[in-house]
């Protein structure tokens, strides 16, 4: 209840920030990049997909995929600015058990799928100010991040019988943002490249691998932005 708090409470700051007077700079960004997720070694123990990777061939960097979004903000005067903003990434991987096959030699294939849909509020700074036109930023804010992770297939049960079923799990998860980036504008539209870096971690159930699983959400989104200025 707590978490649920601190994202209203952040969400509504971001909201009034949102709600200045009409002459102020807003901006409606289009985003389109790519998600990395969080390297294998730097994932936490029980990472599901670290445990699969003991029976399956398949490396983290599949889950690599692309991402596309949209951002509206709103400057603060010249040096601040507030934003809020969706974007969404899905990637199924296929994969096969490593050293085990079928009675009759084919393969025993499985596919994992994560889709992630982050909702970002953030507030950054602009060292240059909005009326340059090369303008870095960098910010920080809260993110929601509703997912869905699911592995269908084949799977080998007790006494090493195959069986074919679905196990999936979804929710949200708060995780905090930073992002920096660079633009190069004109009263009306910009351009630029920024990255993104969330970190957060979602409980599993039982019903998938190791003794406490849970999944990473987190990684990187590097993305280009387009930019229509009001």
């Amino acid at each position: 209840m707590s978490r649920l708090r601190v994202v209203t409470g952040f969400a509504l700051g971001t909201v009034a920030l949102l709600a200045t007077p009409a002459e102020a700079q807003q901006t409606l960004n289009l985003t389109v990049g790519v998600f990395q997720p969080t390297s294998e070694d730097a994932r936490p123990r029980g990472d599901v997909l670290n445990e699969n990777r003991r029976d399956l061939l398949f490396d983290i960097a599949d889950f690599l995929g692309p991402s596309a979004g949209a951002e509206w903000l709103v400057g603060l005067g010249d040096f601040l600015e507030a934003g809020a903003g969706v974007s969404f990434t899905r990637r199924t991987v296929h994969s096969v058990y490593e050293r085990l096959v079928d009675s009759d030699g084919s393969e025993i294939e499985q596919d994992l799928r994560l889709r992630i849909v982050p909702i970002d509020f953030t507030v950054r700074a602009v060292p240059l100010g909005q009326r340059r036109a090369v303008q870095p930023y960098v910010g920080a804010g809260l993110g929601v991040l509703w997912w869905r992770y699911a592995e269908s297939g084949e799977f080998v049960g007790a006494q090493s019988q195959i069986f074919r079923d679905q196990f999936a799990a979804s929710g949200s998860e708060t995780a905090p943002v930073v992002v920096v980036g660079i633009r190069f504008a004109d009263p009306d539209f910009s351009v630029g490249g920024e990255v993104r870096h969330r970190s957060v971690t979602a409980p599993l159930d039982n019903r998938f691998a190791g003794l406490d699983p849970k999944i990473d959400l987190g990684g990187w989104t590097w993305q280009v932005t387009i930019g229509r200025s009001f």
